[in-house]
């Protein structure tokens, strides 16, 4: 699942997962885990640099896996080839919102998203825009596009049926 951050990526993913009776990997959670620190430590004393060199290593590992949902974080597919490696490993589906709805889920969750933490609401609806125009060629080349406004696992399961239908 790709997305920018705040679209659902985790919380959709978790049920989807479900449905599916599939093994749920959120890749932020991850990467914290495995490297015992959180995404915002990494950040701040390694840089964003480091993060994606590690975002990219640990998403060549998760993508050898089958049965599996995986979460990506929202700058995921934009690094490296990730996205290709995503597109190559499995189908994607892009959670699209735009960035009025995005701005909106991510006011009150600043605090733990280390590029947004420190901004205040002008800068952060820029900075959504700005970096939305940016992923969304990367978002585009996903498999299947679905708009996260209201969006349910539900409705996603039977948006998979549909697609993998078609592909036979």
């Amino acid at each position: 699942m790709v997305g920018y951050m705040g679209c659902g990526k985790s919380s959709i993913g978790k049920k989807l997962a479900k449905l599916l009776r599939l093994q749920f990997i959120d890749l932020d959670k991850y990467i914290a885990n495995k490297f015992q620190k959180d995404i915002s430590e990494i950040f701040e004393t390694e840089g964003e640099k480091s993060f994606r060199d590690k975002e990219t290593e640990v998403l060549k590992e998760l993508c050898l896996k089958s049965d599996v949902v995986i979460a990506t974080g929202g700058g995921t597919p934009c690094s490296a080839d990730n996205m290709n490696i995503i597109n190559n490993s499995g189908i994607s589906i892009y959670l699209e919102l735009n960035a009025a709805a995005l701005f909106n889920r991510l006011t009150n969750s600043k605090a733990e998203r280390p590029l947004i933490k420190n901004m205040d609401e002008e800068q952060l609806l820029r900075f959504i825009d700005e970096t939305l125009k940016d992923r969304e060629s990367f978002y585009n080349s996903a498999h299947l596009k679905v708009n996260g406004i209201n969006l349910t696992a539900e409705f996603l399961f039977k948006e998979l049926e549909k697609f993998l239908s078609r592909k036979d």
